[in-house]
C-alpha cells in the first residue's frame, strides 16, 4: 500500500504538459522588462538578470501556466522538460495561458529540430529547484545574509 502511494506522488510530479514556441523568447538582448517576471519582489531584475540571454538557461527559458503575471512568486521556477528521449531544464520569465511556452530554440532541442514542423507537443514537465536552473538568490537577500 506504501508502496503504491509513493508511485502515485512521484507520477504526480511529472505530468504531461502542452509545450509550444514563440520566437521572442529566442531573443538573448530583449530586455526583462518585456515579460511579466521583470522587476518587484520576485522579478527576475531584482535577482540581478536584464535581459533574457543573462539567464543562465538561455534559450531554455519561456512562459508557464503557473506564473498569472507581475509579481508572481513562481517567476524564476525551474522545470525539466522531457520528450522522446530528451531533456532540458527551462526558466520560466513569463505568464502563458497554458503550459509552457518556450524559445524556438528549446523546442528544437527536445524535438530534435522539429519545433516549425510539430508546432506544440505534450512533455513530461516536472518542477526542481532553481538552483538547477543555475538560478542566484536575489540582491536583497544576499545583502540581509552578509
Amino acid at each position: 500500500m506504501k508502496f503504491t502511494a509513493a508511485l502515485l506522488s512521484i507520477a504526480a510530479l511529472a505530468t504531461a504538459t502542452t509545450v509550444s514556441y514563440d520566437e521572442g523568447y529566442d531573443n538573448a538582448a530583449r530586455s526583462l522588462t518585456a515579460v511579466s517576471c521583470s522587476d518587484g519582489n520576485t522579478g527576475l531584475i531584482t535577482k540581478g538578470y536584464s535581459t533574457q540571454g543573462s539567464i543562465p538557461t538561455f534559450p531554455n527559458i519561456g512562459g508557464s501556466w503557473e506564473i498569472a503575471g507581475w509579481g508572481s512568486p513562481q517567476c524564476g521556477a525551474c522545470y525539466t522538460v522531457s520528450y522522446q528521449g530528451r531533456s532540458i531544464n527551462v526558466v520560466g520569465i513569463d505568464r502563458s495561458g497554458d503550459g509552457l511556452n518556450l524559445s524556438k530554440a528549446a523546442l528544437n532541442t527536445l524535438t530534435g529540430g522539429r519545433a516549425v514542423e510539430v508546432g506544440r507537443i505534450d512533455a513530461q514537465v516536472t518542477r526542481v529547484d532553481s538552483g538547477v536552473c543555475g538560478l542566484r538568490a536575489s540582491k536583497r537577500s544576499i545583502e540581509f545574509m552578509g
